[in-house]
């Protein structure tokens, strides 16, 4: 385990025995991020909660949809995406969101 890792597990640890919300001890490092959690048939997209009204939002996977997806984040103002590699299904998600200029983050959601 990484020492930055280490470190934000013991802030968390004290923070809970202490009673207080660990989002206080953990700033936020990209405010214009957006998560995507990437399914077969479905994306679920997350953005920052003071971009829209519904800062989560479901996405099909065809070309349609992808397209959809990146109008809404680029609407929302995001800039950096991070999302997970599930199987292939990542990849043409992937390449859409480079295509339309966003920053894309590939993570394995295991590490998260």
């Amino acid at each position: 385990m990484s020492k930055r890792k280490r470190q934000s597990r013991r802030r968390a640890k004290a923070a809970r025995s202490a009673g207080k919300s660990t989002a206080a001890l953990d700033p936020q490092v990209n405010s214009d991020a957006a998560g995507i959690d990437v399914g077969a048939n479905t994306h679920w997209v997350a953005v920052p909660e003071d971009r829209d009204e519904n800062a989560v939002r479901s996405f099909g996977v065809f070309t349609s949809d992808l397209k959809a997806l990146c109008d809404w984040l680029k609407g929302c103002q995001v800039e950096t995406v991070a999302m997970e590699s599930t199987g292939v299904y990542w990849i043409p998600l992937f390449q859409m969101l480079e295509k339309n200029g966003f920053e894309v983050r590939l993570v394995n959601a295991s590490h998260a």
